[in-house]
């Protein structure tokens, strides 16, 4: 568990130095200025490490479901070195076509994004080109990640709780759903603002 908070520590780390630097600089000295490469490169760690996130609250709801429902199978299951480079990996692997299909679009519009860091679809939209590619693949990802990810936490507590009331006794329901609340808070915390927004 504290090697997934550990995780999820580092990509808030990632995703704040990623964006405030920028932000301070626009609101502090009035630099409201990004070279198109930067904001390509902001734009793939804030999509990266939000991909990275929620896979690790993913992994957050598993480990408790594995924890209570398998716990003498607990180390064989979750090598959590290999899970979280799996989680890095897929973060990646989805979000590097952003980049490209950003990259790859005719820019002859205004160069004035309206936040304070570069969004996939909000530079997309900068384009004078034909952006559906980007907006279905961005569809795509999002449901990927996003849909993915709540329908595993979900399975994962659901089948915590018919384990927990399968038990026999009251004392044995006590003892495994103890760990579910303190485990449940960062989860609960993140999820329900972190749902895909999609520009289209």
């Amino acid at each position: 568990m504290y090697y997934f908070l550990a995780m999820l520590s580092l990509t808030d780390l990632v995703m704040c130095s990623s964006t405030i630097p920028k932000a301070l600089c626009i609101f502090w000295f009035h630099l409201k200025e990004i070279g198109f490469e930067e904001c390509l490169v902001q734009m793939f760690f804030i999509h990266t490490f939000t991909g990275m996130e929620s896979g690790v609250l993913m992994l957050m709801a598993l480990d408790l479901y594995v924890a209570i429902c398998y716990p003498m199978c607990y180390s064989v299951i979750l090598a959590k070195d290999v899970i979280g480079l799996a989680t890095f990996l897929r973060g990646v692997l989805l979000i590097t076509p952003f980049t490209f299909l950003t990259k790859r679009l005719p820019y002859c519009r205004g160069n004035v994004i309206p936040h304070t860091y570069c969004d996939h679809m909000s530079v997309a939209k900068l384009s004078c080109g034909n952006v559906k590619v980007n907006a279905i693949y961005g569809l795509i990802v999002a449901l990927l990640i996003r849909g993915f990810v709540f329908l595993c936490i979900t399975v994962s507590y659901t089948m915590i709780l018919q384990t927990v009331v399968s038990l026999s006794s009251a004392d044995a329901r006590k003892r495994p759903s103890a760990p579910a609340p303190p485990t449940s808070v960062p989860i609960d915390l993140y999820h329900p603002c972190k749902f895909p927004i999609i520009y289209l």
